[in-house]
């Protein structure tokens, strides 16, 4: 790698480093960037082509503020802008990174996006210095964000296991750990099929549930069925009606969030089934939604409002260049309310 390319992946791209490029000094480059009068149509041209060539963006903080430090942390999320808004989960995240923002008197740029565009999303914030770091959520098994952020030196913790987050710092919540608390449960009840209902089959923490729940209902002597959809209301009730359309139906679903789980007792009223004698379901996250249901739904537990204080504090640390260890939150625990119960005999 050229010395060029190492600062590239090292820090920001400067004016400097296009300079260097371009053969010019700085100040022509300023004037060509800014167009104004003093260099050759050529010259200006071969600076453009240069900043172009490195990924050189302006960096709008720092003229703004004439030089003090920038104190903005970057979260986008590739969700539909619809189905965010009726999320529990992010809600609280979110409120949960802005409750320490707030008192440090930085804020948070939230961007929602398409998946395929989050690189240069971040990309152009770092570089352009409208961040001083970033929270990267919903990460893949090989997520090509990883390579191509730490590329460019973005500070940046991710949320998700550490097997997902490549040379950055991580958070998590201890998803396996969870799932095989539920289905334990379950089973003790009485359920000899457990059926369960996933968020978007690519992303790592369902790859990494779908793994502990194939290994407990094997431990166990019991039968397990996932089937994936995307968290909504929606694909939650379409995959709730496959699994109870299916030969020797699941007396008990899990749930990959509470919006799905809400969704699924219109489903089985449909059915003409009730729960929790037909059916006993468990959400995940316990949002305020699971309290207000008839009947209120039992629910894998954790406190989301800390995980986002949790993540923001480890991205503050990352930051400011204080060495911060990966590490798991409080897992989930189990919160039994009337939506489950033993199958019916």
């Amino acid at each position: 790698m050229t010395e060029m390319g190492a600062a590239r992946r090292d820090r920001r791209v400067t004016i400097k480093d296009v300079a260097a490029l371009a053969g010019v000094s700085p100040s022509a480059v300023t004037m060509a960037l800014h167009d104004r009068p003093g260099v050759s149509a050529a010259t200006k041209e071969r600076i453009l082509k240069a900043a172009r060539d490195l990924g050189w963006r302006p960096n709008l903080a720092a003229a703004a503020l004439s030089g003090h430090a920038v104190h903005t942390v970057g979260l986008a999320i590739a969700r539909p802008a619809r189905l965010l808004g009726l999320e529990p989960f992010y809600m609280e995240f979110v409120s949960g990174i802005e409750s320490v923002l707030g008192k440090r008197g930085c804020s948070l740029l939230l961007r929602v996006i398409e998946a395929d565009e989050e690189i240069e999303v971040h990309r152009e914030w770092w570089q352009g210095g409208r961040v001083n770091g970033s929270i990267l959520v919903d990460l893949k098994v090989d997520d090509p964000r990883i390579p191509a952020l730490a590329e460019i030196g973005l500070p940046a913790v991710v949320v998700g296991h550490p097997s997902l987050a490549g040379p950055f710092t991580s958070v998590w919540t201890d998803d396996a750990a969870g799932i095989r608390e539920a289905v334990r449960y379950l089973a003790a009840l009485g359920h000899r099929c457990v059926g369960r209902v996933s968020g978007l089959a690519e992303l790592g923490h369902s790859v990494i549930r779908t793994a502990a729940f194939e290994e407990v209902v094997g431990e166990l002597g019991i039968e397990g069925r996932t089937v994936a959809a995307d968290f909504s209301a929606v694909q939650g009730s379409r995959a709730v009606r496959r699994l109870l359309l299916e030969p020797g139906r699941p007396t008990a679903i899990i749930f990959d969030n509470d919006l799905m789980a809400v969704a699924a007792l219109n489903v089985v009223d449909e059915f003409g089934l009730s729960v929790p004698e037909d059916l006993s379901i468990l959400a995940w996250d316990d949002s305020l939604l699971c309290q207000l249901t008839r009947p209120a739904l039992s629910a894998m537990s954790h406190d989301i409002y800390a995980f986002g204080v949790e993540v923001t504090n480890a991205l503050f640390d990352v930051m400011n260049g204080v060495e911060h260890e990966s590490h798991a939150t409080q897992p989930p625990s189990l919160v039994p309310r009337r939506s489950t119960a033993p199958p019916r005999t």
